[in-house]
């Protein structure tokens, strides 16, 4: 599952410097998509899939 994670935030941190270094994109832009698509989604996923590891300790 690690393995997952890693690779979707590289993904999108790859996603977001395009953004950023972009003519029409932003650094504002990039901040965002980092956040909306990476770090959000991420902690949600990995924070429900850790539930019964919580349970169980």
């Amino acid at each position: 599952m690690h393995l997952v994670a890693i690779a979707w935030i590289y993904v999108v941190l790859l996603m977001a410097v395009a953004e950023a270094l972009s003519a029409q994109g932003t650094v504002l832009g990039a901040f965002f998509t980092l956040l909306l698509y990476g770090v959000l989604p991420l902690g949600l996923v990995l924070y429900v899939l850790s539930t019964p590891a919580r349970k169980r300790a």
